[in-house]
C-alpha cells in the first residue's frame, strides 16, 4: 500500500487559490476584450483599458509556442534521461 500524503499546507493552499484567482481574472478579461468589446462603440472609455485586438490573436499564438517548446523540452530530457545503453 502507499504511504498517504500528507494534506495541504497553508502556504499550499494560499499559492493554489493565488493561481485560481489570477486564471479566474485572466479568463474574465480575455473573454471580455474577445467576445464583449467588438460589440462596444471604439470610442468609449473602456477600450482603454484593453490592448489592441491584434494581440487577442498573436498573445495566446506565443503562450501556446511556449507550452508546446516546454512540453517538448520535458520529453526531450526524460527521454534521454530514460535510455538505456545497447547490450551486444
Amino acid at each position: 500500500m502507499a504511504p498517504s500524503r500528507p494534506p495541504a499546507t497553508g502556504a499550499d493552499r494560499a499559492v493554489g487559490m493565488s493561481l485560481v484567482g489570477f486564471s479566474l481574472l485572466l479568463f474574465t478579461y480575455y473573454t471580455v476584450w474577445v467576445i464583449i468589446l467588438p460589440f462596444v462603440d471604439s470610442d468609449h472609455v473602456v477600450h482603454q483599458y484593453f490592448l489592441p485586438r491584434e494581440y487577442s490573436v498573436i498573445l495566446p499564438g506565443i503562450a501556446a509556442l511556449i507550452l508546446l517548446l516546454c512540453v517538448g523540452t520535458f520529453i526531450g530530457v526524460v527521454t534521454w534521461k530514460n535510455r538505456r545503453p545497447k547490450v551486444d
